[in-house]
């Protein structure tokens, strides 16, 4: 009842900058906190940055200064801006949202993922 799309991944070079977006669609009551994550190969998931409803945001100590997350609740869409892009930023992006659903006049609210967009940066 809820999808989370991403896109704008793909290949930079190192210093580049790509801009990834995430919107959401469904029976959505309302959106709490939203972030990115990302996952490298053989590592594990980790928080890239959040974004609280009131737009408090959190930043893994690794890309402090180079990206920032917004979002546009009009659109249900959360947004990551990376500049200054390292070769270590290589990994497969992913969404996570915080939503509450009404259906039936019954309301749900759990935390839901997107299916990942790759970002490749090249030395």
């Amino acid at each position: 009842q809820v999808q989370l799309v991403e896109s704008g991944g793909g290949l930079v070079q190192a210093g580049g900058s790509l801009r990834l977006s995430c919107a959401a669609s469904g029976s959505i009551f309302s959106i709490n906190a939203m972030g990115w994550y990302r996952q490298a190969p053989g590592e594990q998931r980790e928080l890239v940055a959040a974004i609280t409803s009131g737009v408090r945001t959190n930043y893994a100590d690794s890309v402090k200064g180079r990206f920032t997350i917004s979002r546009d609740n009009a659109k249900n869409t959360v947004y990551l801006q990376m500049n200054s892009l390292k070769p270590e930023d290589t990994a497969v992006y992913y969404c996570n949202a915080d939503i509450t659903l009404r259906v039936l006049g019954r309301t749900n609210r759990d935390g839901y993922w997107g299916q990942g967009t790759q970002v490749t940066v090249s030395s």
